[in-house]
């Protein structure tokens, strides 16, 4: 009987007290940490993580979020605060190289932070995920669950548009044997989810249509039976389109970690 892995997530603290480094620093951000649904893929892939011998640590409490809403809110000074707290942090722990799976973190993080002192190797947990497979360290023969799945798969604005980051995650949806089927709007030409502008955290003004309903319904019709993404705002809003649209039980929304863990019975 093969023995399961025990999964869990070591701290910085908890490592430097051993006179450990980790290879890579996994930022967990606000949904990853707090979001009922977004913690499903944090364990999702920590999992893969463990799986694939890749040694990780995380800030824990010592994390703060990167700031990001402050500024895009128009809060410069709350979001230099906190830039500052968190590349304090990294900085004494020496930090060369973080993952991160929420956009509005990587983007933040990877383009923003070096303004204030903070450079760091980034990359969003697609790339980094498809970085495992080409290297071999994470194998993906021995999953097939979801070979032939009709999946499409939603441009995340930040990771797309923002970082250019279209491939690697249709690599990943190729790597499980799946069948990816594109939305009539993808890649440089995608379409928000409707939670830019302050959307995730509001009632949407008066109009003809929801954003992210309309986005769902483009979705919906590629036939697909799974809606991949790979940013939280982007799984609650496209969630939120499948539930407007009364096709919970049909379709599933599913960030990409997910699908990963899912083919490998993790």
């Amino acid at each position: 009987m093969v023995e399961k892995p025990t999964y869990s997530a070591p701290t910085m603290a908890e490592l430097a007290q051993k006179g450990e480094t980790p290879e890579v620093l996994l930022w967990i951000g606000c949904a990853g940490a707090f979001d009922e649904r977004y913690k499903k893929v944090t364990i999702a892939f920590i999992k893969i993580l463990t799986v694939a011998g890749v040694k990780f640590g995380v800030l824990g409490e010592e994390e703060s979020c990167t700031g990001d809403p402050a500024r895009r809110a128009g809060n410069e000074f709350l979001f230099q605060m906190q830039a500052a707290a968190n590349i304090q942090i990294l900085n004494g722990y020496g930090i060369k190289k973080i993952i991160a799976a929420c956009p509005h973190c990587f983007n933040t993080i990877k383009n923003e932070y070096p303004d204030f002192g903070g450079s760091y190797e980034v990359l969003h947990h697609s790339e980094f995920l498809q970085e495992l497979i080409e290297t071999g360290q994470l194998k993906m023969e021995d999953g097939d669950s979801l070979k032939n799945e009709k999946i499409t798969y939603h441009d995340s604005c930040y990771l797309g548009r923002s970082n250019q980051v279209y491939d690697a995650p249709r690599q990943l949806i190729e790597s499980l044997q799946a069948d990816l089927v594109e939305m009539e709007r993808h890649r440089q030409n995608g379409f928000c989810c409707g939670a830019g502008g302050a959307q995730m955290f509001k009632e949407p003004e008066k109009g003809a249509k929801d954003i992210n309903v309309d986005r769902t319904e483009e979705a919906l019709e590629t036939h697909a039976k799974i809606i991949a993404t790979a940013c939280p705002f982007c799984m609650t809003m496209m969630s939120d389109g499948v539930k407007n649209k009364e096709q919970e039980e049909e379709v599933k929304v599913m960030d990409i970690a997910e699908l990963i863990a899912k083919s490998k019975n993790l």
